[in-house]
């Protein structure tokens, strides 16, 4: 049992590191400026898109992570 622990927990931290590493930056930098922060389609629909996904995959990993974590010590 502790092993699969250790395995789970193992995967679970890469796949948190990927999915954190794959999601936009939220800074706009000059993009705001020049097209003046209009709406556009995907800022409107921002649920249906790759970034909601991402959000949504980080937060599953993260609580899956901490849930392996205390198993661990509790193990």
């Amino acid at each position: 049992m502790h092993n699969f622990l250790l395995v789970l927990e193992f995967i679970l931290a890469l796949a948190l590191m990927i999915v954190v590493l794959m999601q936009p930056s939220k800074a706009d930098g000059l993009k705001g400026f020049i097209t003046g922060g209009s709406e556009t389609f995907f800022s409107k629909n921002k649920s249906r898109t790759k970034e909601a996904l991402l959000v949504k995959l980080t937060v599953v990993t993260a609580v899956l992570f901490a849930i392996t974590t205390i198993a661990l010590n509790i193990v």
